[in-house]
């Protein structure tokens, strides 16, 4: 590849791209668990929560996309296995199926630990006065902070 020259040190860039990685790590993590709730969320509440997974799983696969290209731009390989996001994600894995209502809880906790990451990248960002990553960031945060209130409305209280 040619030497990218966009305004941006070589090591900031990679420690910017880091923080994408982890962000991006989270969002595929949270997809999967998201779509996986979608296919297996049952009880009262089965087709609000259904078609609701549904929207906030299909968000986060256009949102992956955009984090890995936004890596891709910053000269760094983005991460695409299993093994790779395991390592990199804040998120754990869910075992077994949860009853619905522990879905939502999952899924709240999950999202908001996708904020957590984007406020340590978005420093990451405005620190290499890098204002493409640092919108993608906000954009993102705004999206999950959003995604997890409209989960907490939905339990009991």
């Amino acid at each position: 590849m040619s030497k990218i020259d966009i305004g941006i040190s070589e090591s900031d860039r990679s420690e910017v791209a880091h923080g994408l990685k982890k962000l991006l790590a989270d969002s595929y993590t949270l997809y999967l668990q998201t779509h996986n709730f979608h296919w297996n969320v049952e009880g009262p509440q089965f087709r609000e929560l259904h078609l609701m997974f549904e929207e906030h799983y299909t968000e986060l696969a256009e949102a992956v996309d955009e984090i890995a290209e936004r890596i891709r731009t910053l000269g760094v390989a983005a991460p695409g296995t299993y093994k790779a996001f395991a390592e990199l994600s804040a998120i754990e894995e869910v075992d077994g199926v949860p009853e619905a209502t522990e879905m939502v809880r999952l899924l709240t906790h999950g999202h908001e630990q996708v904020v957590k990451t984007c406020r340590e990248s978005l420093k990451l960002a405005q620190g290499a006065d890098d204002e493409s990553s640092a919108a993608l960031i906000g954009d993102r945060m705004r999206v999950h902070e959003k995604t997890a209130w409209m989960l907490r409305a939905t339990l009991p209280k």
